[in-house]
């Protein structure tokens, strides 16, 4: 068990900033494809967990619950503040659980996890690959998506991939000079914010 941490930054500082990203960088250069959709009207849920990698899954498993019940949720970020999680290794350990919990529940082929991290490194891309930008946001977070909702933007089997080659050349195209920017900019824009 990790030991407690006093928190000192607001919780509407980690969903404004984590909003920030999906407008400016996720929805700005179409990374996914239907953000768009589901941002106005806003039916993105965010939540902050300040706790440890049993409070992550926990908190996930009620965000699926959440989604079980409410149609005017299309998505959910589920936002990881504990300093724990800044270590990208602690993440994905973290992740694999989460992964493993949403099979165990039943919720495989329902809801989607995707992962977003600061330091996001797809496994066999150099650290300092811009590509890796089309992952990384201002805070650890997961996401919940709607398999249904992915099958109704992405028809094909094919668009997954294309969506994935053509993020990583916007990616490089901008570099990371750009997202590094864009990115420091939001976490300091919205620091002062109570």
């Amino acid at each position: 068990m990790m030991a407690a941490h006093k928190v000192t930054v607001p919780t509407s500082h980690y969903i404004d900033a984590t909003m920030q990203w999906v407008d400016d960088v996720v929805i700005t250069h179409n990374f996914c494809p239907f953000a768009r959709f589901v941002r106005t009207p806003n039916k993105i849920r965010c939540v902050v967990v300040d706790g440890d990698t049993g409070d992550a899954v926990t908190r996930l498993y009620d965000e699926c619950v959440s989604l079980d019940n409410s149609n005017d949720i299309a998505t959910t970020l589920v936002i990881l503040s504990h300093p724990h999680f800044t270590q990208f290794d602690n993440y994905l350990d973290a992740l694999a659980i989460a992964e493993r919990m949403m099979a165990d529940w039943g919720y495989a082929g329902t809801y989607q996890l995707a992962s977003f991290h600061p330091d996001y490194c797809f496994d066999g891309e150099p650290q300092n690959a811009a590509s890796n930008y089309t992952n990384r946001s201002p805070y650890p977070m997961f996401h919940l998506i709607r398999e249904n909702d992915i099958t109704r933007y992405m028809p094909n089997e094919d668009d997954a991939e294309v969506i994935y080659t053509n993020n990583m050349k916007k990616a490089e195209a901008l570099g990371c000079p750009y997202f590094n920017a864009t990115l420091a900019q939001i976490k300091e824009q919205h620091k002062q914010d109570s």
